[in-house]
């Protein structure tokens, strides 16, 4: 079943969570672990991220070298042992940076072999260390370039031109939306018009980055609305947790946190104290979202599942 489809005929939680992949040399009990605790509520789907590479500093003979890593690799491996194991519809994440425009293509092959329609489809982030996007040098630079290759992949059209009689994969795409703009963008209309290609060039659903304001997401749906997108919005949310995100979620995301919040965290004797305010704040959000019409509630996991469980309770007792 497609998102736009479980959305239409939404029969478990209105919840879907969203997991890294361990990290490499890690057990994919790890995921398991989490999933255990998360599927009592019955999420209609599960979405895993990617990650591409990444630059690092290593030490050797005294020396500080570069050296590239790949910190959480398995994307796809975990999705089908998911998909497997829990009989849940999976949504991967394909991202454009670390990845050559085949490499791409024969991951959704592999996707497509294992009857994986869903996917969620990102340019992804910045190098970790200098905060700047750089593409595969036979990459894509942007998300609706990936787009595009996974719509022509659905029409039969594959990079190598000598196939015969090729079959067409079926996926069914979603793309992100940012409520407050993207980082990089330079206003909140050149988001809204990028946003709106990804929409006329296949996408059939809409994510959101987090928010802690729901007038935000309110204010963002209108703006799409009257800029003739119509597809679902399904608004992600992620609970504040620890006392430097009050600083950390701003500077990595661009996302801002509301001064009702920013005050409540500031008088916050302990981390354990912002991990329950941050439970209360986000069960709230997420109940006032869905007696607003949101679609459903995306919460991002982070790969920690004590505070997403208890923010589900509340959210579906």
């Amino acid at each position: 079943m497609t998102i736009p489809e479980h959305l239409n005929n939404l029969k478990g939680s209105p919840l879907s969570f969203e997991l890294l992949p361990p990290v490499k040399g890690s057990s994919i009990d790890t995921i398991f672990s989490t999933l255990d605790q998360l599927m009592e509520f019955a999420p209609p789907y599960i979405n895993i991220t990617y990650h591409r590479e990444e630059l690092t500093y290593l030490t050797q003979n005294g020396k500080k070298v570069p050296a590239v890593v790949r910190k959480r690799p398995g994307t796809v491996g975990i999705a089908a042992a998911i998909k497997e194991k829990y009989r849940v519809d999976v949504v991967p994440h394909i991202i454009c940076g670390g990845f050559s425009q085949h490499e791409t293509e024969d991951a959704l092959i592999d996707l497509d072999f294992l009857g994986i329609r869903n996917l969620l489809v990102l340019r992804g982030d910045g190098d970790k260390i200098t905060g700047q996007f750089e593409p595969h040098h036979e990459g894509h630079t942007h998300a609706i370039d990936l787009l595009h290759q996974i719509m022509r992949m659905n029409q039969g059209d594959y990079l190598e031109r000598y196939i015969d009689n090729p079959s067409p994969t079926h996926f069914s795409v979603g793309a992100a939306g940012y409520p407050e703009k993207h980082q990089e963008s330079p206003n909140p209309d050149a988001d809204l018009f990028h946003l709106k290609q990804k929409v006329d060039a296949g996408a059939e659903y809409i994510v959101t980055q987090m928010f802690f304001d729901n007038n935000v997401y309110f204010d963002f749906v209108d703006r799409c609305r009257k800029a003739g997108i119509t597809v679902p919005i399904i608004p992600g949310l992620k609970p504040v947790a620890i006392k430097q995100h009050q600083n950390i979620l701003p500077k990595m995301f661009g996302v801002t946190i509301p001064t009702e919040l920013s005050k409540a965290m500031s008088r916050c004797a302990t981390n354990s104290d912002v991990w329950q305010l941050g439970v209360e704040w986000c069960t709230a959000q997420a109940k006032e979202l869905l007696a607003n019409g949101a679609p459903l509630i995306h919460l991002y996991t982070m790969g920690r599942a004590n505070n997403i469980v208890e923010i589900a309770k509340g959210v579906c007792n």
